[in-house]
């Protein structure tokens, strides 16, 4: 039988070179679907001294959402607020609640389910997607965020950044690569799609440690991708060190070749939802690259057609296989008759 190939499967991969978030939305929805960015006023364990103190090094929350920085309201008027905002600007319909501040796991079940739905008590969010550390989710947070899926869309977006353990320490993470792949499995257990966030350039990484990540990502079963580079911004550990020459960061074509590398080790399957870092306001000390965010995403495409290569190009076969988390909306929750009602997903 004459094989298919993933351009043949995916022409966006024509177009693109990698699965972006916006063709998989259009492949799950029969509108325009955004994501609104929502704070809704938690903290982190590696902040208040659960975990630790000061955060990672290179957070500033602030930095990359603007909602940090307001007077809190409540979740219903940023999702009004972010409905306008979307409608008027590209036309969007529908609506994916991100809460996207801190660690939105971190807090009871009660509090929690009240976050959650108040955000999807707006006719026109059709799912929900929660930022989160793999060291704030116990098995009953996952069941309520799980019990979302029988009517939405539901993601849930795991920090882990590398894979090895030297590093999670020197950027002070606050848990190892054991306890997010914990997560990651307890996770796999339900109906919930799993999106993993991932830094290139960390300090004190060779090119040869961050393709371990890569392969080691790739060989999760996970949904989605969130990747970008290390940024130094403002008030973090970071920049002083940064100050101090401790640590670089990586010129602009050094990043999209780093991050061409990545994808041709992620499945074709998995989207991904963001490509390059920014910050907002005036946060950003380096790398300070003379080129927008869709100026460097086309530079990765460039440079996977330069190469002549795509998303999952040097994946072996066994890592190509679509999950079943990718086949289009509604969900819909069904069990397979004999063996203890084992929930088979079909979001």
């Amino acid at each position: 039988m004459k094989s298919v190939s993933p351009f043949q499967q995916k022409p966006y991969l024509v177009k693109y070179r990698f699965f972006p978030f916006s063709e998989y939305l259009k492949e799950q929805f029969p509108y325009k679907v955004h994501k609104i960015p929502l704070h809704a006023g938690f903290t982190c364990p590696n902040r208040d001294g659960r975990v630790g103190v000061g955060g990672c090094t290179y957070c500033i929350n602030e930095s990359f959402s603007p909602n940090v920085k307001e007077t809190q309201i409540s979740i219903r008027e940023q999702i009004e607020r972010g409905k306008a905002f979307h409608k008027k600007r590209c036309g969007a319909e529908k609506f994916i609640a991100y809460f996207q501040s801190f660690t939105n796991t971190y807090a009871d079940v009660d509090t929690l389910r009240s976050c959650y739905e108040e955000a999807l008590a707006d006719k026109d969010v059709v799912g929900i997607s929660i930022g989160t550390r793999p060291d704030c989710v116990t098995d009953d947070i996952l069941s309520l965020i799980d019990s979302y899926t029988k009517k939405c869309h539901v993601w849930i977006e795991y920090g882990l950044q590398s894979i090895h353990d030297e590093t999670l320490k020197r950027i002070n993470r606050g848990h190892d690569y054991k306890i997010f792949l914990d997560a990651i499995n307890r996770t796999k257990k339900t109906c919930i799609r799993i999106c993993v966030h991932v830094i290139l350039g960390l300090p004190g990484e060779t090119r040869e440690d961050m393709m371990e990540t890569a392969e080691a990502v790739a060989e999760l079963g996970i949904q989605g991708i969130k990747l970008h580079h290390l940024y130094v911004a403002k008030n973090t550990p970071l920049a002083d060190e940064y100050f101090k020459g401790k640590v670089q960061t990586l010129d602009m074509n050094a990043y999209i070749q780093l991050a061409a590398d990545f994808l041709e080790r992620i499945p074709p399957n998995i989207t991904v939802q963001r490509l390059v870092g920014d910050t907002h306001g005036n946060f950003l000390i380096s790398p300070i690259w003379k080129a927008s965010k869709a100026g460097i995403t086309s530079g990765i495409t460039e440079e996977l057609e330069r190469r002549g290569t795509y998303q999952g190009s040097l994946c072996s076969e066994s890592r190509k296989i679509i999950n079943s988390h990718s086949t289009p909306f509604p969900v819909q929750n069904i069990y397979r008759e004999g063996i203890q009602k084992s929930r088979i997903c079909i979001p």
